[in-house]
């Protein structure tokens, strides 16, 4: 590796000589001493140095502009913004483990070199503006030679270069007049109080005198007795407490002095005796000696807040503290801060994860349609049996996830902690792996823990909708026979009818009415002989006419009408022939007998009896005498009886099914078998057995005993069943106890508080398991704490009042040892609420600020008015009524001084006006939403609580907040106006009306009387939604809501039939004829009845049967006469084989019933005719109609339900058929008849409850109203400070036709408008040095509460202090409150500073427009004034000092002027009109000349030599019509490309506005023409006519030259080498005026490229 990587490599170059042309030539023509090097070594570079070698980055150097770097005469530059800068820095390969440096192409091997340049902005020197100057003071002397000020302020300090601030004081000398006496030359001047000091000899007499007290009180205590020497004990106690002995204040009291001269007024001291005698100030007082605050060093850190392992929030916080070692006291340093925080991340080893939070769910209730019908229709909740789709709820609460984990690892901990480590057995998987969780509910935490989607709390389901039993007509009743023919012994007979299912039920058969009925006969048998046919009448003797008789056809069938073996009929005979007549040739004809008739009852009794009836006609007379007669028409009708069984109908009833149990003789097996568990807890444990009752009921009778009824077909009343699992009650543990809230008073008094717990219900019992309890949340009352948290500083008594060392004041004149003004000092302690002790660094924390522990104070001297305090104020009978005074009193001696009786100097009472408490209430802002009454969800109609129906609508309120002022006009709190602070209005919110459509119309009939048709019902609107009810579906073109259902239906096509009577005797037209034959008509009745098992039975409307089948109900026919043959009506015709074709046909058959005499032919007995297809020969085909509409269970109202469609068998005429047609031959049926299908739930939006209200961020004012005026406006960009909001959202969208979320999610009312009270400061007083002159004093101000609208307009008003003592000691954030200070007051003639000004106006060093910000600043300044013209030179510096702040305003500075005076005017203002000196752009040339005549005051206008004004370069004069300057135009820039511009290819000439900055900086190649066309006159030059006539010339000369220009490129580069730096691959031309024109050619740079 060594070989091959790292140092030691060599490169090689081909070095070769070549002419300045261009070809090569001999190396000896060349220097050698200048000869390159064709090899240098080399560090091959691999991938293992990347860990090595890296790159140093160097620290970015200032930033410097850009024209400074570049070469050529700098270009004079006008700063707009921020100049464009570059700051460079040094990067350099080094290598990792010394620094040492490397080559730079070892770290480019792996990265690219980072970028040694970057651009920057340097701000625009910000030159010093200040404000005007204030108005001239009056002078400062009343007689002789005085000055007057006049000063201004810094309103910007200078910045960034600028120029320097301008003085800011103008003096100007003054002379009243003359003095007429000597001037006042001298005045009293108090110095500054010295460092206050302890006397020397202070400890010594101290402690002398303690001595002397404590000998004295030992010999006084000597005498005492014992309780009189605990008294003094606990006096002792008591005053210790209140002596100044705690260990956090060192309090001294000393003295400090101060000196007091006399000056002249040009500032020497000379001899007190100049100055006039008065009463000399103090020159020493008492003082506290200074003590800066101590605290001790830092404690350790604490542990960090995060104690668990958290990806999404791994950081936490640890703080630590210092303690108070000493207070500060009098003038010294304040405590620095006794708490910090810094975050931390939990360290070591085994930190358990952080608790994990996640959504749990009850399981789903039972699926309940009522929940949805009520949604729809509270009319309808009440319903049973009700099925289809429906709505399942369930509960979600929130848990904690790794409950078990943390748990685990916990006792881990607690066994490594217990030392019992020992395994008996190494586990086989990690301990971690090997958690065992038991299955058991978590317990419920507050679900703001829980993060992430809320799983839904409902879902549609379904109950499958029970499927009803359908059977079949009954059939005819069957023949008597026995219950069971194989036991036959005295066995009652039976005649049965029976039906069949035809839908099979849900839950089996067991649920179908019942399906055989009995009746009791008498002879019953079990088989019977059948009669088939009868064969044709046989003559008796062989004779060809008169009586005979016919064979029967026959066949053995049993009681359910099946054909069996014809030996089991045996024991019953034989039908016999039945005797008939075959009608000899003269003989009268009748026709066969028709088939009986149906019964016309069913059952006989003793007023009904069943009925049948046959008949039949005669067919020709018979030949007068000769032959037999004709019958009279009675003999052409038979009757006979039937169904003579008694109306005594029986059967068997079932009661349902009763529950499952447990089948006591079962219970050895199922304990064998063992129990099977089900996976859902709803499947099978074990089999059990289901009872139902079975009684005999007599039909319209009732229950009979069961031996009326048949055994055969008796139910079975015992059935087994599978016994569901039983399921027990599931429930969570409680959760934790509510936290208790705060259970203290503002005043600190225990409040007594509850808190609350609660679990839920995950699984409802069922099946016999374990009930639930009934106790699902409990209460309890919260501990009421001893003592309630809080700190307050206790203040002890004043201490003695302590003066100045009577040693110290004993030659001042008037001085009295026992008297005079002193300082006093108490104690202070922390105390909690109760009174008890704490800690001084609680107070510090949680209590407001510390009472003063000194104070000033007086000893009265013997000459000294005392009184005593002031009395309260004596109660007002009434407000706004009378007067209320208050009194004090004089004193001991002071009653005798005459000089205290003068109540001017000393009152004794003071009176004032009651106070006068008016209130009245203004409205402020907008109305609020319509807001209902807290009371969330309703009970429905039926007294049933609807899961999800909150109240959305009905009276509510709306609130308009209210400002509420007294009589001074001051806001004050909204309770004095009314309770709640709002103007309440009663409002509506209307409530949703859905969709009301009608019932459903009765179903149509049947589309088709044969076949499939479709049936139609439908519903009509009723009422329009509106207030977001629920829609209505599609309007039609009326704009009318139809809906419809459509099912297929079939029409049995023999459901009607024709029926005609037989026909009517004939009616002969030729009556002439005695044989009564020839030509005749015969009728008969046709009715259209209905169809049924038994055959037809009542006539119906004849439309209901087919028309194309109805038989003829007349006939003409010949009536055969005597001797004629004759024919039995025709057959039926046979059927065409299919398919029809003209050469198939079909035939119909008669016979003959009397042969005719001798020599007379029968007619034909057959008939034929061809088969014609539609018209006697027909195809078939199914037909499938279309899906019916959804189908739902009648008790359903959406959900699972089906479609269905049917066949239709149909004639090649189109016409349908009965479907036997199809089926008898056999087509194929490819199709399915029925689909599943869903009709979506209506589901209602359900919303979630509203959210507690916000809060107020706006906490008092007026400041948030304005916002909701600027929402009324649209200038509103967030929600208003002065709006409270709550939120709901969507818990269930709607679904299908279901009601429709409402639009207003969010509803706001108004804060209430609370008086907004802050300490403020009052104007610092006049500097006050007692009675003197001048020198070091004091000056005060006040600290007051005032009260404001929050507004930025108007101070406010001055109210109670006691309305402030809630707030914070601080004016505008500063704690450090400060209500006096030391000032000066200046001596006579003295020049001195004034007091600071106040501080500036925010304001932002900006460019207006351009977007360029360098920060915020304010600014204040303090003046010089002089009063002596002499003492000038000894006056001070003036001084500025600027702070930083934020949220500056952006300013301009334009320059103005005014000429309607004779002295044209120009000063500079800014942009918020505020004139000032300094900011505006410098004048170029100065203004103030005053050659020109009318100043030069246009922009970009200066005044020239001539005294004419002219415009800079760049642009043009445009002059008015009286020859003046009017404005300066800006002249377009003609810029030709350079090599250096990337465009340079392409040849353009564009124009700029030379007022924007530009891109081409000042030194680069290029160079820009300014064309001034036009002359000062106004008019265009000359020139310009020139150059637009030789533009074309200059264009054809350039153009013609380009391919010159481009041949010598080469040469020219070589003999340019100098200039290859600037412009490589160009060739310069020398122009007129010398201005460069610099034309680029590609092919030159190509060349010089290569050659390089």
């Amino acid at each position: 590796m060594g070989s091959e990587c790292g140092p030691g490599g060599s490169q090689s170059r081909a070095v070769w000589c070549a002419h300045v042309e261009g070809w090569t030539t001999l190396h000896t023509n060349c220097d050698q001493s200048q000869r390159p090097s064709n090899q240098r070594n080399c560090f091959r570079v691999c991938d293992w140095h990347k860990d090595l070698y890296d790159w140093k980055l160097g620290a970015w150097n200032e930033c410097v502009p850009v024209s400074a770097r570049t070469f050529g005469a700098p270009r004079p530059f006008t700063c707009s913004g921020g100049e464009e800068g570059i700051q460079t820095r040094e990067v350099g390969c080094i290598l990792k483990s010394d620094g040492s440096p490397a080559e730079d192409a070892i770290c480019e091997y792996f990265e690219p070199k980072p970028r040694l340049e970057q651009a920057c902005l340097i701000p625009c020197p910000q030159d010093c503006v200040v404000s005007e100057y204030s108005p001239w003071t009056s002078c400062s002397k009343t007689c002789g030679t005085g000055l007057r000020n006049r000063v201004r302020s810094v309103l910007v300090p200078p910045l960034f270069g600028g120029s320097v601030c301008p003085n800011l004081t103008e003096f100007q000398s003054c002379k009243p007049g003359h003095c007429t006496g000597p001037e006042g030359m001298y005045s009293l001047r108090v110095g500054p109080w010295n460092p206050c000091t302890l006397p020397q000899t202070r400890t010594a007499r101290q402690v002398k005198r303690r001595k002397g007290k404590g000998q004295g009180l030992r010999e006084r205590a000597g005498v005492k007795d014992p309780e009189t020497r605990e008294l003094i004990q606990k006096k002792r106690t008591r005053n210790r407490l209140n002596r100044q002995e705690s260990p956090f204040w060192d309090i001294q009291v000393g003295y400090q002095t101060r000196e007091v001269t006399c000056i002249h007024r040009n500032g020497s001291t000379v001899g007190r005796n100049l100055c006039t005698q008065r009463d000399l100030p103090l020159t020493v007082q008492s003082c506290v000696l200074p003590k800066d605050c101590q605290v001790t060093d830092w404690a350790e850190w604490g542990p960090c807040s995060k104690t668990c392992l958290d990806p999404e929030s791994p950081i936490g916080n640890r703080t630590r503290n210092r303690q108070v070692l000493q207070f500060p006291v009098g003038e010294g340093a304040e405590c620095p801060p006794l708490e910090e925080c810094e975050s931390c991340e939990p360290l070591g080893e085994g930190i358990p994860p952080c608790a994990t939070y996640t959504w749990r769910t009850t399981e789903w209730s039972d699926c309940r349609v009522d929940s949805l019908l009520s949604q729809q229709d509270r009319r309808r909740s009440n319903l049973t049996g009700l099925c289809g789709g429906g709505l399942q709820t369930r509960e979600v609460y929130c848990v904690q996830a790794n409950v078990e984990l943390l748990k685990y690892l916990n006792d881990l901990k607690e066994k490594d902690k217990a030392g019992q480590t020992q395994r008996q057995q190494k586990p086989s998987v990690a301990p971690l792996l090997s958690i065992t969780f038991q299955i058991t509910a978590s317990r419920p935490v507050e679900n703001k823990l829980c993060k992430g989607p809320i799983p839904n709390r409902s879902q549609l389901c379904q109950i499958p909708c029970p499927i009803d039993c359908e059977v079949s007509p009954w059939g005819a009743w069957g023949p008597c026979t026995f219950e069971n023919c194989d036991d036959q012994a005295g066995k009652k007979g039976f005649k049965l009818r029976k039906r069949q299912i035809t839908n099979e039920p849900t839950g089996g058969p067991g649920n179908c009415p019942h399906l055989v009925e009995a009746v009791p006969c008498d002879e019953p048998t079990c088989y019977n002989w059948q009669l088939v046919s009868l064969d044709q009448c046989v003559p008796d003797n062989d004779k060809p006419c008169g009586p005979g008789s016919q064979l029967t056809q026959v066949q053995c069938v049993n009681s359910n009408g099946e054909e069996v073996d014809r030996n089991l009929c045996s024991s019953s005979p034989a039908p016999e022939p039945v005797p008939c007549e075959v009608p000899c040739s003269r003989d009268c004809v009748l026709s066969d007998w028709t088939p009986w008739s149906t019964c016309s009852q069913t059952c006989s009794s003793k007023t009904i009896e069943g009925k049948q009836m046959r008949t039949r006609s005669i067919l020709a007379y018979n030949a007068g005498e000769g032959g037999a007669q004709c019958p009279n028409s009675s003999a052409l009708q038979e009757v006979r009886n039937c169904n003579e069984h008694a109306c005594t109908v029986y059967h068997w009833q079932t009661g349902p099914w009763g529950p499952c149990t447990e089948d006591p003789s079962a219970s050895s097996l199922n304990t064998s078998v063992g129990v099977r568990a089900s996976s859902d807890g709803q499947g099978p444990c074990s089999m059990g057995m289901q009872t139902r009752k079975v009684i005999c009921v007599r039909v319209n009778v009732g229950q009979v005993p069961p031996k009326k009824c048949p055994d055969g077909p008796r139910p079975s009343t015992v059935r087994p069943c599978q016994l569901p699992c039983k399921k027990d009650c599931i429930m969570t543990p409680f959760s934790n106890w509510t936290s208790c809230p705060d259970t203290c008073d503002a005043a600190g008094n225990a409040m007594k508080r509850k808190q609350s717990r609660k679990r839920l219900i995950i699984q409802l019992p069922c099946n016999g398991g374990q009930d639930c309890p009934e106790v699902l949340e409990e209460e309890r009352d919260c501990d009421v704490p001893k003592i309630c948290p809080g700190f307050r500083w206790k203040t002890h008594k004043w201490r003695k009042c302590q003066l100045v060392p009577w040693f110290l004041r004993q030659d001042r004149p008037g001085a009295q040892e026992t008297c005079g003004l002193g300082l006093q000092t108490r104690a202070v302690s922390c105390r909690q609420l109760d009174g008890t002790q704490a800690d001084i660094s609680e107070c510090l924390k949680f209590a407001k600020a510390m009472p003063a522990i000194t104070q000033r104070c007086q000893l009265p001297c013997q000459d000294d008015c005392q009184l005593t305090n002031w009395s309260k104020f004596s109660s007002c009978t009434a407000d706004c009524v009378g007067v209320r005074t208050r009194k004090r009193a004089l004193i001991g001696r002071s009653k005798k001084k005459d000089k205290c009786k003068n109540t001017q100097m000393y009152p004794l009472s003071e009176t004032q006006y009651c106070p006068c408490d008016k209130y009245n209430a203004q409205p402020v802002g907008k109305w609020s939403d319509c807001i209902l009454p807290e009371g969330g969800r309703v009970e429905s109609i039926l007294g049933m609580k609807v899961q999800g129906d909150i109240k959305e609508c009905g009276q509510g309120y709306r609130y308009q907040a209210m400002v509420c002022y007294d009589q001074d006009n001051r806001l004050v709190e909204t309770l004095r106006c009314n309770s709640h602070g709002y103007i309440e209005e009663a409002c509506i919110i209307p409530c949703p009306s859905d969709c009301k459509l009608s019932e459903w119309s009765n179903w149509s009939r049947c589309s088709k009387s044969c076949g499939s048709g479709v049936k139609v019902r439908s519903k009509w609107l009723r009422e329009k939604p509106y207030n977001g009810g629920r829609p209505c579906p599609k309007l039609d073109h009326i704009n009318q809501a139809q809906v419809y259902e459509v099912v297929p239906c079939q029409s049995d096509c023999n459901q009607y039939v024709w029926v005609a009577e037989p026909w009517s005797v004939w009616k002969v037209s030729n009556v002439d004829l005695k044989e009564n034959c020839g030509e005749g008509v015969q009728t008969r009745k046709v009715r259209c009845m209905l169809n049924t098992i038994d055959g037809p039975s009542e006539p119906v409307e004849d439309y209901l049967c087919d028309p194309e089948e109805m038989p003829l109900g007349a006939r003409e026919s010949r009536l055969p006469c005597p001797e004629d043959c004759v024919l039995n009506d025709w057959g039926p015709w046979s059927r065409c084989s299919l398919p029809c074709t003209r050469t198939n046909s079909r035939v119909r058959m008669a016979y003959t019933l009397r042969s005719p005499s001798v020599g007379r032919d029968c007619p034909d007995t057959s008939d034929k005719e061809p088969c014609s297809l539609n018209l006697n020969c027909f195809n078939y085909f199914y037909n499938i109609t279309d899906w019916s509409t959804c189908q739902l269970s009648p008790n359903a109202v959406c959900g699972s339900g089906i479609k269905t469609r049917m066949l239709d068998c149909v004639r090649s005429d189109g016409k349908s058929v009965d479907i036997k047609f199809c089926e008898e031959l056999n087509l194929e049926k490819k199709w399915q008849m029925n689909i599943s299908c869903v009709v979506e739930c209506p589901v209602n939006c359900q919303l979630s409850e509203w959210s507690t209200w916000s809060e107020c961020s706006q906490t008092c004012g007026l400041e948030g109203i304005s916002s909701v005026i600027k929402e009324l406006t649209g200038q509103a960009g967030s929600k208003s400070k002065s709006k409270m909001w709550r939120q709901r959202s969507v818990v269930q969208a709607s679904q299908g036709d279901g009601r429709p979320c409402p639009s207003q999610m969010e509803q706001w009312k108004p804060c209430p408008v609370r008086p907004c009270y802050r300490w403020q400061y009052s104007p610092w007083s006049e500097c006050r040095v007692e009675s003197v002159v001048c020198g070091h004093g004091i000056r005060y101000r006040n600290l007051s509460c005032f009260v404001s609208d929050g507004s930025s307009e108007g101070e406010g008003s001055l109210v109670d202090e006691e309305l402030c003592a809630s707030l914070e000691l601080a004016v505008d954030g500063d704690k450090q409150i400060r209500l006096k200070e030391a000032c000066t007051l200046p001596c006579p003639g003295e020049c001195y500073l004034m007091e600071w000004s106040d501080w500036s106006p925010c304001v932002s060093i900006c460019v207006k427009g351009a977007g360029v910000d360098f920060g915020s600043v304010q600014v204040r300044s303090r003046a010089v004034l002089a009063q002596e013209p002499e003492n000038l030179q000894l006056c001070p510096d003036q001084s500025w000092e600027s702070q930083p702040c934020t949220g500056g305003e952006c300013y301009e500075y334009k320059w103005f002027s005014s000429l309607n005076s004779t002295r044209p005017l120009i000063w500079c203002q800014r942009s918020d009109g505020l004139n000032v000196t300094g900011g505006c752009p410098p004048m170029n040339p100065p203004v103030d000349n005053s050659s020109c005549d009318s100043p030069c005051l246009m922009p970009k206008s200066f005044c020239s030599e001539a005294g004419i004004c002219m415009c800079e370069e760049g642009f043009t004069e445009v002059l008015s019509p009286t020859g003046q300057l009017d404005l300066c135009a800006p002249i377009p820039i003609l810029e030709i490309p350079t090599a250096g511009d990337k465009k340079g290819d392409v040849k353009t000439s564009r124009a700029i506005n030379p007022t924007l900055p530009t891109t081409i900086q000042p030194g680069r190649t290029g160079r820009t023409w300014y064309l001034q066309p036009y002359g000062p006159d106004g008019k265009l030059k000359m020139w310009v006519y020139g150059v637009a006539a030789g533009a074309f010339v200059l264009l054809i000369f350039i153009v013609s030259m380009i391919y010159l220009a481009c041949s010598y490129c080469a040469k020219v580069h070589r003999s340019l080498k100098a200039q290859e730096s600037q412009a490589n691959g160009t060739a310069v031309w020398m122009g007129q005026n010398a201005h460069e024109m610099i034309y680029t050619c590609p092919d030159c740079q190509e060349l010089a490229q290569s050659s390089s």
